[in-house]
């Protein structure tokens, strides 16, 4: 007998903290919801005490250190996405991913940073839903040097 667990349940089980919802620090809304789909503006790796971890990498981290930066991204959108829905559950699947990540010119493992966050998203959704399309860039810089900027489409349940 199979029994199939929840987003809700799915992150539990991660035994990972969502930290606080971020708050905008420019003119844009955190996610917007458009009839099935929720829009996630771009966030960044804040933590548990709503700093933000900060670095490039390739020059001030290493790329584990990267790919925990996008998993920490990964939980910010969580944590918007639970303030915005109040449940994961109300996410059906994962459409599109965008990664950015802020390194140096000779940095080329910009997927492998970004699967921090895709493999958050698979946890919590499972392999079928919570893996989407996606696309992983590299960039000379990002807001307050941060490593890593994530934005993110999902469709919503019915």
């Amino acid at each position: 007998m199979q029994t199939t667990v929840t987003a809700d349940e799915a992150f539990t089980q991660t035994g990972l903290s969502l930290p606080p919802a971020p708050k905008p620090l420019g003119v844009y809304k955190p996610c917007l919801i458009d009839g099935k789909y929720l829009y996630v503006s771009g966030h960044g790796p804040v933590q548990d005490d709503k700093s933000l971890i900060i670095g490039r990498i390739g020059a001030d981290m290493d790329m584990e250190q990267g790919k925990l930066a996008a998993r920490q991204v990964g939980l910010a959108i969580l944590a918007t996405i639970k303030e915005k829905l109040g449940s994961l559950n109300r996410v059906k699947r994962v459409i599109k991913v965008l990664g950015m990540v802020n390194c140096t010119a000779d940095f080329e493992r910009h997927p492998y940073i970004i699967n921090g966050c895709s493999e958050l998203f698979a946890q919590v959704w499972g392999e079928e839903n919570g893996i989407g399309v996606r696309s992983a860039v590299g960039f000379g810089s990002l807001p307050d040097n941060i490593p890593v900027e994530i934005e993110a489409l999902f469709e919503l349940a019915d």
